[in-house]
C-alpha cells in the first residue's frame, strides 16, 4: 500500500495545503519517511489524516466558483467501529461546505473495505447538500465493498458511479460529466 500515491496530475492546477480554505491548508509532508499506516501496511505520505485510523484521503480540487470538490480515498471505510462518516462529515465535508461547496466527488477505488454503522452523518450530509443544490457521488468504489455499501441501504445518500477512465479528464471536466450523470440520475 506505500506505493498508492493519490493522483497527482491536477496538482499544477490545486494543492489542498497551499489553499487557505482547506482543512489541510499549511500540512507539511515527507517523500521519504512513512509515518500513517492501516492496520500494519504503511501508506504513502501525501495521504492526510482526518481522524480516521483506517480511512484517508487526500482533496485533489476544491473549486469554490463552482462548489464542488474531489477527494479521493484510501483504506477501509469502518462507520461501525471508527465512525469515520462522521470524522469525514465534520473534519472535512462541514469545513468546505462552510465555504459554499455543496457538490462532492469522492473517488474509493482504493477504499478496500466497508463496515456500516449509524446512517444519521450520511443522512445529515445529504440534507444539507441537496438545500444547496448539491449532491454527493461515489465514483469506482470496487464491487465488493459497493455489496456491503448497497446492503447498508447507503447508496440512498452517496449516489455510486462507475467512470473507470476519471484520470483522462480534466477537473473541470469530470465535474460537468458527473454533474450530468447525478441530474439524469436524479430527474427520473
Amino acid at each position: 500500500m506505500h506505493n498508492i500515491e493519490p493522483y497527482y496530475n491536477w496538482r499544477h492546477i490545486y494543492v489542498s495545503e497551499e489553499d487557505e480554505r482547506s482543512p489541510f491548508f499549511g500540512r507539511i509532508y515527507s517523500e521519504f519517511e512513512f509515518t500513517q499506516a492501516i492496520y500494519n501496511y504503511l501508506i504513502h505520505p501525501q495521504w492526510d489524516e482526518f481522524g480516521s485510523k483506517t480511512l484517508y484521503l487526500k482533496v485533489l480540487l476544491a473549486d469554490y466558483e463552482e462548489k464542488y470538490v474531489i477527494i479521493e480515498l484510501i483504506g477501509e471505510w469502518n462507520d461501525a467501529i471508527e465512525n469515520d462518516i462522521m470524522s469525514l462529515k465534520r473534519e472535512v465535508a462541514d469545513k468546505f461546505m462552510a465555504e459554499g461547496i455543496f457538490k462532492f466527488i469522492l473517488i474509493a477505488e482504493n477504499v478496500l473495505n466497508f463496515h456500516s454503522g449509524d446512517k444519521d452523518y450520511y443522512e445529515e450530509w445529504r440534507e444539507e447538500t441537496e438545500e444547496k443544490g448539491g449532491w454527493i457521488v461515489c465514483i469506482n468504489m470496487p464491487e465488493q465493498t459497493q455489496y456491503d455499501f448497497r446492503r447498508a441501504k447507503l447508496d440512498r445518500y452517496i449516489s455510486l458511479i462507475e467512470q473507470p477512465d476519471w484520470r483522462i479528464y480534466k477537473p473541470f471536466h469530470l465535474f460537468k460529466l458527473v454533474s450530468s450523470l447525478q441530474e439524469r440520475r436524479l430527474n427520473s
